[in-house]
């Protein structure tokens, strides 16, 4: 098959392609389906991977991509994880431990959803991995609920888009902090309460002056660093900092002082090492709370620009400069 692979850590340009044996379809008992891709998302753990900052798991395979949309060619569908019926010949877009960036790729079936209806392939590759994580994270982890506010630190990603989409079908009022007014007046098109440009404003302040001093319930930090005092400091009562990346820096001081007297809770995680029977919860809930609102088209993925897999390292380029809004997609 043929396969986008990382020649050697560095630079985009060493995304190469190459040819693989193709992967056998998984048999009884693997709980692991077969996938014809017909599209791959990109995701900055492909970048960070690339680099050489990202170790795949073991067992992984080396090539990168977390998401793919495609076809079911074989494998063992007749698992108890089959959660929805799959069957050969059905598309599915999966979350998958890597190898995304290639014409077939494994899976395990619980960590694979039908087609929303009237999906393309781009957009439904474009799902797994901003979905999963956003979901467990906002809603499993940081147990966002019936009126409470969101804080969003950098609005216009893919992360950061799907969060905007997910708070605001759900009814939670969502604030966002993006890089340039272009960038926040995008999330304020795509629902955003507010959004704030970090370079001009101080978002603590801006998130005070927005709830009259009370503060919003969860914050989603992909920055860390720095940012983590001023985000206490705009947080509610009870309210949680869920930490998903740390593009600011892996260290923060903090008056725990605060943290004692207003209930206050700082937790994080990563998707990629958590086992596949927790993936499958978030499945199972992706499935009963979005999947009719994607159905009814209530909610629609922000595609920003595909690619062809062998253009993977100038799609790799558009993720570093941070210049999309939403998704970036390979088609295979």
């Amino acid at each position: 098959m043929r396969v986008m692979e990382i020649k050697e850590f560095g630079a985009p340009e060493m995304l190469v392609a190459a040819n693989r044996p193709d992967p056998v379809a998984p048999a009884a008992g693997t709980g692991e389906i077969l996938i014809k891709v017909i599209a791959a998302g990109i995701n900055r753990p492909d970048v960070l991977q690339r680099k050489g900052h990202y170790p795949v798991p073991a067992g992984a395979s080396d090539i990168p991509g977390l998401e793919v949309a495609g076809e079911i060619v074989g494998g063992d569908l007749a698992h108890a994880d089959n959660l929805f019926g799959l069957k050969v010949g059905d598309k599915v877009c999966a979350l998958v431990q890597g190898g995304g960036y290639a014409e077939l790729c494994t899976a395990p079936i619980a960590q694979c959803l039908p087609y929303p209806k009237g999906f393309t392939d781009q957009e439904a590759a474009s799902l797994p991995e901003t979905f999963y994580t956003v979901w467990s994270n906002v809603f499993m982890r940081g147990e966002l609920s019936e009126g409470e506010t969101l804080l969003v630190q950098g609005g216009s990603s893919g992360i950061g888009v799907t969060a905007i989409l997910i708070a605001k079908a759900l009814g939670h009022k969502v604030f966002v902090t993006a890089g340039t007014d272009e960038k926040c007046s995008a999330c304020v098109a795509l629902g955003a309460d507010l959004a704030i440009n970090y370079k001009m404003q101080d978002f603590a302040e801006e998130v005070k002056k927005a709830t009259d001093g009370k503060g919003v319930n969860v914050i989603l930090d992909m920055v860390t660093g720095a940012y983590v005092q001023k985000e206490i400091d705009c947080l509610a009562d009870d309210g949680r900092i869920v930490i998903i990346a740390i593009m600011g820096g892996s260290k923060a001081e903090v008056n725990t002082g605060q943290i004692l007297r207003r209930r206050l809770t700082i937790t994080g995680s990563t998707l990629r090492p958590r086992p596949v029977s927790f993936k499958k919860q978030i499945t199972q809930q992706l499935h009963a709370r979005i999947w009719p609102l994607l159905d009814a088209g209530k909610l629609k993925p922000v595609i920003y620009k595909t690619f062809a897999l062998d253009q993977a390292a100038d799609a790799h380029r558009l993720m570093e400069s941070s210049e999309h809004v939403g998704k970036i997609v390979l088609t295979v």
